[in-house]
Protein backbone atom coordinates (compact mmCIF):
# COMPACT_ATOMS: atom_id res chain seq x y z
CA UNK A 1 0.00 0.00 0.00
CA UNK A 2 2.94 2.20 1.06
CA UNK A 3 4.10 2.11 -2.70
CA UNK A 4 0.27 3.09 -4.18
CA UNK A 5 0.39 6.00 -1.50
CA UNK A 6 3.56 7.24 -2.89
CA UNK A 7 2.97 7.51 -6.63
CA UNK A 8 -0.26 8.79 -5.85
CA UNK A 9 1.78 11.45 -3.63
CA UNK A 10 4.19 11.80 -7.05
CA UNK A 11 1.43 12.64 -8.97
CA UNK A 12 0.14 15.32 -6.72
CA UNK A 13 3.58 16.71 -7.04
CA UNK A 14 3.72 16.78 -10.97
CA UNK A 15 0.48 17.92 -11.63
CA UNK A 16 0.21 20.69 -9.27
CA UNK A 17 3.39 22.13 -9.40
CA UNK A 18 4.28 21.80 -5.40
CA UNK A 19 6.82 20.29 -3.26
CA UNK A 20 5.21 18.08 -0.23
CA UNK A 21 7.26 18.95 2.79
CA UNK A 22 5.33 16.33 4.93
CA UNK A 23 3.41 12.91 4.14
CA UNK A 24 1.46 11.14 7.13
CA UNK A 25 -0.91 8.99 8.38
CA UNK A 26 -3.56 10.28 10.21
CA UNK A 27 -6.38 8.88 11.74
CA UNK A 28 -7.78 5.65 13.27
CA UNK A 29 -4.27 4.09 11.84
CA UNK A 30 -2.03 6.63 13.22
CA UNK A 31 -3.52 6.17 16.34
CA UNK A 32 -3.06 2.61 16.55
CA UNK A 33 -6.63 1.28 16.25
CA UNK A 34 -7.50 0.35 12.76
CA UNK A 35 -10.58 -1.98 11.46
CA UNK A 36 -10.24 -4.65 8.83
CA UNK A 37 -11.90 -1.97 6.46
CA UNK A 38 -10.44 0.92 7.46
CA UNK A 39 -8.84 3.50 4.82
CA UNK A 40 -6.26 5.03 4.66
CA UNK A 41 -6.35 8.75 5.89
CA UNK A 42 -3.21 10.43 4.23
CA UNK A 43 -2.38 13.96 5.02
CA UNK A 44 0.17 16.59 2.93
CA UNK A 45 1.35 19.74 3.36
CA UNK A 46 2.80 21.13 0.28
CA UNK A 47 4.94 24.35 -0.93
CA UNK A 48 4.22 26.15 -4.50
CA UNK A 49 7.27 27.90 -5.75
CA UNK A 50 7.74 31.45 -3.76
CA UNK A 51 6.29 33.17 -7.58
CA UNK A 52 3.20 31.42 -6.87
CA UNK A 53 2.53 33.29 -3.88
CA UNK A 54 3.10 36.62 -5.28
CA UNK A 55 -0.53 37.69 -6.89
CA UNK A 56 -3.06 40.18 -5.70
CA UNK A 57 -5.99 37.06 -5.77
CA UNK A 58 -6.13 34.64 -3.40
CA UNK A 59 -5.89 31.06 -4.69
CA UNK A 60 -6.74 27.33 -3.53
CA UNK A 61 -4.79 26.51 -0.30
CA UNK A 62 -5.86 22.96 -0.42
CA UNK A 63 -5.41 19.54 -2.49
CA UNK A 64 -7.70 16.84 -1.91
CA UNK A 65 -8.50 13.70 -4.36
CA UNK A 66 -11.20 11.96 -4.82
CA UNK A 67 -12.45 9.61 -2.20
CA UNK A 68 -12.00 5.83 -2.31
CA UNK A 69 -12.73 3.16 0.05
CA UNK A 70 -9.30 2.74 0.28
CA UNK A 71 -7.97 5.96 -0.25
CA UNK A 72 -8.50 9.77 1.29
CA UNK A 73 -5.54 11.70 0.32
CA UNK A 74 -5.74 15.86 1.00
CA UNK A 75 -3.20 17.99 2.03
CA UNK A 76 -2.86 21.94 3.01
CA UNK A 77 -0.74 24.36 1.56
CA UNK A 78 2.15 25.69 3.63
CA UNK A 79 0.94 29.17 4.22
CA UNK A 80 -2.22 28.15 5.02
CA UNK A 81 -0.57 25.34 7.74
CA UNK A 82 1.17 27.95 9.14
CA UNK A 83 -1.78 29.86 9.91
CA UNK A 84 -3.18 27.41 11.62
CA UNK A 85 -0.12 26.74 13.65
CA UNK A 86 -0.14 29.97 15.02
CA UNK A 87 -3.56 28.73 16.38
CA UNK A 88 -2.03 25.19 17.55
CA UNK A 89 -4.79 23.48 15.36
CA UNK A 90 -4.70 19.57 16.45
CA UNK A 91 -5.00 17.91 13.69
CA UNK A 92 -2.07 19.49 12.44
CA UNK A 93 -0.03 18.93 15.40
CA UNK A 94 -0.36 15.21 15.09
CA UNK A 95 0.63 15.15 11.37
CA UNK A 96 3.54 16.57 12.66
CA UNK A 97 4.00 13.74 15.16
CA UNK A 98 2.23 10.95 13.16
CA UNK A 99 4.28 7.42 13.70
CA UNK A 100 3.62 6.69 9.80
CA UNK A 101 5.67 8.82 7.56
CA UNK A 102 5.18 8.96 3.69
CA UNK A 103 7.41 11.57 2.63
CA UNK A 104 9.05 14.19 4.58
CA UNK A 105 11.59 16.81 3.35
CA UNK A 106 13.65 16.96 6.59
CA UNK A 107 14.73 20.94 6.53
CA UNK A 108 11.24 22.33 6.27
CA UNK A 109 9.50 19.92 8.54
CA UNK A 110 12.19 20.42 11.13
CA UNK A 111 11.49 24.22 11.47
CA UNK A 112 7.54 23.59 11.34
CA UNK A 113 8.06 21.28 14.15
CA UNK A 114 10.09 23.94 16.06
CA UNK A 115 7.51 26.46 15.73
CA UNK A 116 5.04 23.84 16.68
CA UNK A 117 6.74 23.07 19.84
CA UNK A 118 7.16 26.75 20.81
CA UNK A 119 3.33 27.82 20.18
CA UNK A 120 1.39 24.93 21.61
CA UNK A 121 -1.32 26.21 23.10
CA UNK A 122 -2.68 23.57 25.73
CA UNK A 123 -6.31 25.36 26.20
CA UNK A 124 -6.99 25.54 22.60
CA UNK A 125 -5.82 21.73 22.33
CA UNK A 126 -7.98 20.35 25.21
CA UNK A 127 -11.21 22.44 24.25
CA UNK A 128 -10.56 20.83 20.71
CA UNK A 129 -10.03 17.12 22.02
CA UNK A 130 -13.37 17.33 24.77
CA UNK A 131 -15.31 18.56 22.17
CA UNK A 132 -14.50 15.62 20.03
CA UNK A 133 -15.16 13.42 22.84
CA UNK A 134 -18.82 14.93 23.54
CA UNK A 135 -19.65 14.45 20.05
CA UNK A 136 -18.45 11.06 19.38
CA UNK A 137 -20.61 9.71 22.34
CA UNK A 138 -23.33 12.12 21.52
CA UNK A 139 -23.78 9.69 18.48
CA UNK A 140 -24.16 6.93 20.58
CA UNK A 141 -27.71 5.31 20.81
CA UNK A 142 -29.42 4.83 24.58
CA UNK A 143 -29.72 1.11 23.85
CA UNK A 144 -27.37 -1.44 25.50
CA UNK A 145 -24.35 -1.49 22.27
CA UNK A 146 -22.57 1.09 21.25
CA UNK A 147 -19.60 0.80 17.61
CA UNK A 148 -16.23 0.42 19.13
CA UNK A 149 -15.58 2.52 16.68
CA UNK A 150 -17.23 5.25 19.05
CA UNK A 151 -15.84 4.14 22.08
CA UNK A 152 -12.71 4.60 21.20
CA UNK A 153 -13.07 7.61 19.22
CA UNK A 154 -14.23 9.60 22.65
CA UNK A 155 -11.49 7.88 24.50
CA UNK A 156 -8.91 9.16 22.66
CA UNK A 157 -9.31 12.67 23.11
CA UNK A 158 -10.02 12.36 26.80
CA UNK A 159 -6.78 10.56 27.11
CA UNK A 160 -5.09 13.87 24.96
CA UNK A 161 -6.80 16.03 27.25
CA UNK A 162 -5.39 14.34 30.73
CA UNK A 163 -2.11 14.17 28.73
CA UNK A 164 -1.79 18.39 27.60
CA UNK A 165 -3.33 18.83 31.64
CA UNK A 166 -0.33 16.76 33.06
CA UNK A 167 2.56 17.58 30.42
CA UNK A 168 2.04 20.60 29.18
CA UNK A 169 2.89 19.08 25.83
CA UNK A 170 1.05 17.88 22.65
CA UNK A 171 0.23 14.36 23.84
CA UNK A 172 1.27 11.45 21.59
CA UNK A 173 -0.47 10.22 18.41
CA UNK A 174 -0.50 6.57 19.34
CA UNK A 175 -3.30 5.33 21.56
CA UNK A 176 -0.60 2.63 23.47
CA UNK A 177 1.75 5.55 24.15
CA UNK A 178 -1.36 7.12 26.00
CA UNK A 179 -2.19 4.66 28.08
CA UNK A 180 0.72 3.77 29.42
CA UNK A 181 1.85 7.62 30.76
CA UNK A 182 -1.70 8.06 32.10
CA UNK A 183 -2.62 6.49 35.24
CA UNK A 184 -6.19 4.35 34.89
CA UNK A 185 -8.32 1.84 36.65
CA UNK A 186 -6.66 -1.45 35.29
CA UNK A 187 -10.27 -2.66 34.71
CA UNK A 188 -10.73 0.38 32.53
CA UNK A 189 -7.57 -0.27 30.66
CA UNK A 190 -8.24 -3.83 30.17
CA UNK A 191 -11.23 -3.25 28.25
CA UNK A 192 -9.82 -0.69 26.35
CA UNK A 193 -7.03 -2.70 25.06
CA UNK A 194 -9.83 -5.62 24.34
CA UNK A 195 -11.88 -3.18 22.44
CA UNK A 196 -8.78 -2.28 20.40
CA UNK A 197 -7.80 -6.46 19.56
CA UNK A 198 -11.54 -7.21 18.51
CA UNK A 199 -11.90 -3.85 16.57
CA UNK A 200 -8.93 -5.01 14.35
CA UNK A 201 -10.34 -7.75 12.87
CA UNK A 202 -14.02 -6.34 12.52
CA UNK A 203 -15.78 -3.62 10.15
CA UNK A 204 -15.75 -0.15 11.08
CA UNK A 205 -19.43 -0.84 11.61
CA UNK A 206 -18.86 -3.22 15.05
CA UNK A 207 -20.92 -3.26 18.20
CA UNK A 208 -20.03 -4.18 21.24
CA UNK A 209 -21.95 -4.33 24.50
CA UNK A 210 -21.85 -0.67 26.61
CA UNK A 211 -19.60 -1.31 29.51
CA UNK A 212 -20.35 0.73 32.76
CA UNK A 213 -16.86 1.21 33.80
CA UNK A 214 -16.09 3.16 30.45
CA UNK A 215 -19.05 5.52 30.31
CA UNK A 216 -18.36 5.95 34.22
CA UNK A 217 -14.71 6.61 33.34
CA UNK A 218 -15.77 8.84 30.29
CA UNK A 219 -18.18 10.95 32.27
CA UNK A 220 -15.73 11.38 35.44
CA UNK A 221 -12.72 12.13 33.22
CA UNK A 222 -14.45 14.61 31.15
CA UNK A 223 -16.09 16.33 34.22
CA UNK A 224 -12.30 16.45 35.65
CA UNK A 225 -10.98 18.16 32.26
CA UNK A 226 -13.54 20.93 32.33
CA UNK A 227 -12.49 21.73 35.75
CA UNK A 228 -8.72 21.66 35.53
CA UNK A 229 -8.69 23.61 31.82
CA UNK A 230 -5.22 25.20 31.50
CA UNK A 231 -4.82 28.65 30.05
CA UNK A 232 -3.40 29.30 26.84
CA UNK A 233 0.35 31.40 26.82
CA UNK A 234 0.40 33.94 24.74
CA UNK A 235 0.84 33.47 21.09
CA UNK A 236 4.65 33.79 19.33
CA UNK A 237 4.40 36.90 17.22
CA UNK A 238 3.59 36.57 13.54
CA UNK A 239 6.70 37.23 12.45
CA UNK A 240 8.48 34.04 13.46
CA UNK A 241 6.10 32.12 11.14
CA UNK A 242 6.57 34.74 8.21
CA UNK A 243 10.49 33.82 8.71
CA UNK A 244 9.81 29.84 8.81
CA UNK A 245 7.63 30.71 5.57
CA UNK A 246 10.11 32.35 3.71
CA UNK A 247 12.98 29.85 4.88
CA UNK A 248 11.18 26.76 3.24
CA UNK A 249 10.42 29.10 0.06
CA UNK A 250 14.21 29.96 -0.28
CA UNK A 251 15.00 26.49 0.34
CA UNK A 252 12.85 24.86 -1.89
CA UNK A 253 14.05 27.55 -4.41
CA UNK A 254 17.93 26.92 -3.91
CA UNK A 255 16.84 22.91 -4.37
CA UNK A 256 15.41 23.89 -7.70
CA UNK A 257 18.58 25.86 -8.75
CA UNK A 258 20.78 23.08 -7.70
CA UNK A 259 19.00 20.47 -9.77
CA UNK A 260 18.72 22.20 -12.97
Amino acid sequence: MKSTILRHLDHIEKENGVSILLACESGSRAWGFPSADSDYDVRFIYAHDRDWYLSVFDKRDVIERPIDKVLDISGWDVRKALRLLRNSNAPLLEWLSSPIRYQCREGAFAEIAALAEKSFLPASCCHHYLSMAKNSMAKSTAGGTIRAKTYLYALRPVLCCQWIIEHGAPPPVRMADLMSAIPMDLRVKSQIFHLIELKKDRSEAFCVERSHLIDAYLEERAAEIEAHMPKNPPKPPSAAFDAVFRDILEELSSTTSNAT
